[in-house]
């Protein structure tokens, strides 16, 4: 030892390569050390040392920059440098997790868009068997829904829970979606019409728009949601124009497009 180690068996020794070693000359962080007679580097106790924190703190996450300044720092101004340089990874940790939430959810489709409870609902459609499509046109339906009337979104998916639990209401929405492809002057959707507008009318309270809902747009959002994919599927227009207009006729407070 007393003539030192070779570069290699520092590198080895410290636990990085010759070329970290040699990156780490070029930047200055630690000098190079005397060269023996046959003109290889010699690394001694205090080369190694120096090395060895070296490599510490860019394992740590100190940009390489800044480490020779913390080699060279009195015990108290290290101190709070590694104070901060801890702060900025904990930010930059907590960054990383956020994003990796994101793509988590990313990766469950539905739920980096909407919530837990209306991704519950949509999996208890496909639960039910209806058709993917059907499913796929709710999901669309329920972004929209939720930023444009969001004082009524949360009692929508509360209703349509537990309408889901309804044979009959299941059976006549699968019905609905099936009407999307009948001709829209099929005399099937005036007769679901009415049996859907009667579904709808057994529990008037379900209907009744909450006070101060109301908006000088209101027509207008409502449109967005409720009239979704119509212009692909013409018959489901119709059927939900005549929902629409049996409901008024009843006394409905349905918006006027």
């Amino acid at each position: 030892m007393a003539d030192g180690l070779t570069i290699g068996q520092a590198a080895v020794f410290v636990g990085v390569t010759i070329k970290t070693v040699l990156h780490y000359h070029r930047l200055g962080l630690v000098a190079e050390p005397g060269r023996d007679a046959s003109g290889y580097r010699r690394y001694r106790s205090a080369d190694l040392l120096r090395l060895v924190r070296a490599r510490t703190l860019a394992s740590a996450g100190v940009p390489l920059a800044e480490i020779g300044e913390l080699l060279d720092a009195d015990p108290a101004r290290f101190a709070a440098a590694l104070d901060d340089v801890h702060r900025r990874l904990t930010e930059r940790i907590e960054d990383l997790t956020a994003r990796r939430d994101t793509l988590d959810r990313l990766t469950n489709g539905d739920r980096v868009l909407l919530p837990d409870r209306a991704c519950a609902l949509l999996e208890r459609l496909v639960d039910l068997g209806f058709d993917p499509d059907y499913v796929d046109t709710q999901r669309e339906a329920l972004v929209p829904a939720q930023a444009l009337i969001p004082e009524l979104f949360d009692g929508f998916v509360t209703r349509l829970r537990h309408a889901l639990d309804d044979p009959e209401y299941v059976a006549l929405t699968k019905r609905g979606a099936e009407a999307a492809s009948w001709e829209p002057d099929d005399p099937r959707i005036e007769e679901l019409a009415a049996l859907l507008t009667d579904r709808l009318l057994a529990d008037r309270a379900l209907l009744t728009m909450p006070t101060g809902s109301r908006r000088s747009d209101t027509a207008s959002r409502y449109g967005v949601v409720n009239h979704h994919r119509e212009d692909g599927a013409p018959a489901i227009a119709r059927l939900n124009a005549l929902v629409e207009a049996n409901l008024r006729a009843a006394g409905i407070d349905v918006p006027y497009q």
